[in-house]
């Protein structure tokens, strides 16, 4: 039932050393928008210390998401929750969803870690992504994604400008987002940009925390 996505598996290794350097030795990680959950499995098994919590608001990725989980050797992989950014409280914000949670303290997360979702989401879904951190990132809890970006004062690689045009092509919604207009969102959620990391194939790791 688990899916297979070339590009995830080229870029799980490089993402999960930059997770290695950032994160603590353990903690809770919320994955929005995990796919078909390559990254979870991949991720989570190197992770020891996380509970690392997949979601995605599509069936057919949570079913892809328990058939890599069921083949991971990763004790700290939860089964998939069905989230969309979109919704104004998020499932895991409800108590009664987490039986074992008996504070809303308890319900912040040190770490949200999304990776190519802003690119081929609505924008809204920027702002919504946002906003959920907002809430529930513990005080010196982390916000990170990955993807491709547009940089004001910077060109685009060729590479990106196709793909931005290919995805534009596929859905007036979609494209690269300028890293400012992200940043902007952010901060509008009381987040502030801290890191920004290259990665291969101009892409870029972001790591957001809360304003100072």
């Amino acid at each position: 039932m688990h899916q297979h996505s070339p590009a995830a598996e080229r870029n799980q290794a490089v993402i999960l050393a930059e997770l290695l350097r950032c994160l603590p030795a353990q903690g809770r990680l919320l994955e929005i928008a995990s796919g078909t959950g390559q990254h979870a499995a991949y991720c989570a098994a190197a992770l020891p210390g996380w509970h690392w919590q997949p979601s995605d608001p599509d069936v057919g990725a949570l079913q892809s998401i328990a058939g890599w989980r069921e083949q991971a050797a990763a004790p700290g992989l939860q089964p998939p929750l069905q989230l969309d950014v979109l919704q104004p409280r998020w499932p895991i914000e409800s108590l009664e969803s987490l039986e074992s949670i008996n504070t809303v303290e308890a319900q912040r997360w040190d770490a949200i870690f999304c990776a190519n979702m802003l690119h081929i989401a609505p924008w809204a879904c920027c702002a919504g992504l946002m906003r959920g951190a907002g809430r529930l990132l513990a005080a010196d809890g982390q916000l990170i994604t990955y993807g491709p970006y547009r940089v004001k004062g910077e060109a685009t690689a060729p590479s990106n400008e196709a793909f931005d045009a290919s995805l534009r092509s596929r859905n007036a919604g979609w494209g690269l987002r300028w890293l400012h207009e992200v940043a902007a969102e952010a901060a509008a959620a009381g987040l502030a940009l801290q890191h920004r990391v290259a990665m291969p194939a101009n892409n870029l790791l972001l790591v957001f925390g809360r304003q100072r």
